[in-house]
């Protein structure tokens, strides 16, 4: 089932205090908040708490991307902070993702905790196919690269995937609707693209299969952030089932 408000809105600020005048603001319209690794390396898991207290779940965003015995342990403390869904590095493997799954699902019956949502990065936004092949040394063209990172998340018993909206489509036909896309690189055609290079709008975003899109400094850095959100979810209220 497709969730009430697919907008997950990115706290990218440097510190707690913005952090959570931003939540204050947002309470009454966003349900999921997302976690980087800026605003978590300099508040660490109070941000997290805090956000649990004032009623909203979390989207933890650091990416674990190591051995596996390190990030399954990792996978087990996201678990232990409640969040309601983090993610993994793809490029990691089969097998790292496999034990993080396996933690986090120990972790939840031996504690019972909730048990997270767990989803695999494929390719960041801001890489494009000329530095898939020449930096990452990649062959396989972008779409192809994603289907198979998403097919080894899917394999390793993961919730869904990380991906760019362009690829959304491609891996809903693959891996059906329970299959979770989030997707970064989310800018209504109004707001400034940034450092994203494989971006669509929310509306279409969301029409090629991504059941949560997630805005940040589209939304934050405009002059009115609220009256910007509230313009995005009008683009987007004919697609939510």
């Amino acid at each position: 089932m497709k969730p009430g408000n697919p907008i997950i809105l990115a706290l990218d600020v440097p510190g707690y205090d913005e952090a959570v005048e931003i939540v204050k603001k947002f309470s009454g319209h966003i349900e999921v908040f997302k976690v980087g690794s800026g605003l978590f390396t300099s508040s660490g898991p109070k941000i997290i708490k805090q956000i649990h207290l004032m009623g909203r779940k979390v989207f933890l965003d650091l990416k674990f991307h190591d051995i596996p015995n390190t990030v399954a342990a990792s996978a087990a403390a996201a678990a232990r902070l409640g969040v309601f869904m983090f993610n993994v590095h793809a490029l990691g493997g089969s097998g790292m993702m496999r034990q993080a799954a396996e933690a986090i699902r120990k972790t939840s019956l031996d504690e019972n905790i909730d048990r997270p949502k767990l989803i695999g990065v494929t390719i960041l936004t801001s890489i494009d196919q000329n530095a898939l092949r020449d930096e990452l040394g990649i062959g396989l063209r972008m779409g192809a690269e994603v289907r198979h990172l998403a097919g080894l998340a899917y394999n390793a018993g993961l919730d869904g995937v990380v991906a760019s909206p362009e690829d959304a489509e491609n891996i809903r036909s693959h891996f059906g609707k329970d299959f979770l896309i989030v997707t970064p690189g989310i800018r209504p055609s109004w707001a400034a693209a940034d450092d994203q290079k494989r971006m669509l709008a929310p509306r279409e975003a969301l029409r090629r299969g991504a059941d949560y899109i997630v805005l940040g400094r589209a939304v934050l850095s405009q002059p009115d952030p609220l009256k910007a959100l509230e313009r995005i979810k009008e683009e987007i209220s004919g697609l939510q089932r």
